[in-house]
């Protein structure tokens, strides 16, 4: 996906980003505490880290997108995004191989480790991440309307490298997708408590 069609892009991240929206409605909204907290090992995150994780992500990046699309003077959309190199790696890095399956593992810094970081975790992790997905998928509308090649985004980890809107979408859901593939896994397994 070095170039492509904005529209096609922003509708195939909305798709992905309604089905992870679906599959916590349909799968983890309504568990209880035992399974919501049950991990497949002690070093696993159980489902409410992994949703904490995604929330606090979603914390920054929705933020920051919606300022740099609602502030921006680049209003005029391109017919073609071009992924940078570093954007590519990026996004690249988290996305899911074609047979939904967790292509390289990343390592999480531990600020943003429910593992080592308890304060990430509320107790309003699923509610919380409904709403944000149902945000993204506004921000995805908005990004429609802007050029995604010339807004940067400053990551998460380090303000100092931003990637182009586009890029940063692409990571955004695709990290998200990815977890979401991660609490499947959880709930699929034999041992998960019915």
């Amino acid at each position: 996906m070095n170039t492509s069609n904005p529209n096609q892009l922003l509708e195939n991240l909305k798709t992905i980003t309604s089905t992870n929206l679906n599959f916590v409605e349909t799968n983890v909204d309504g568990l209880n505490s035992k399974q919501m907290q049950w991990s497949l090992g002690k070093d696993a995150w159980n489902i409410t880290q992994v949703l904490a994780h995604l929330n606090v992500y979603s914390t920054y990046y929705q933020r920051v997108i919606s300022e740099k699309i609602k502030f921006t003077k680049h209003k005029q959309p391109v017919d073609v995004f071009n992924s940078s190199p570093l954007g590519k790696s990026v996004w690249n890095s988290v996305k899911l191989g074609n047979m939904k399956n967790i292509k390289r593992r990343v390592r999480t810094p531990r600020m943003y480790n429910p593992l080592f970081n308890s304060n990430l975790v509320m107790g309003t992790e699923v509610v919380d991440f409904i709403k944000f997905q149902q945000e993204m998928l506004e921000l995805l509308n908005h990004a429609a309307k802007v050029n995604l090649r010339k807004i940067r985004i400053p990551v998460l980890l380090t303000k100092f490298i931003t990637l182009r809107l586009g890029d940063a979408l692409l990571f955004h859901v695709y990290h998200t997708e990815r977890h979401i593939e991660q609490i499947n896994k959880i709930i699929v397994n034999p041992k998960f408590p019915r």
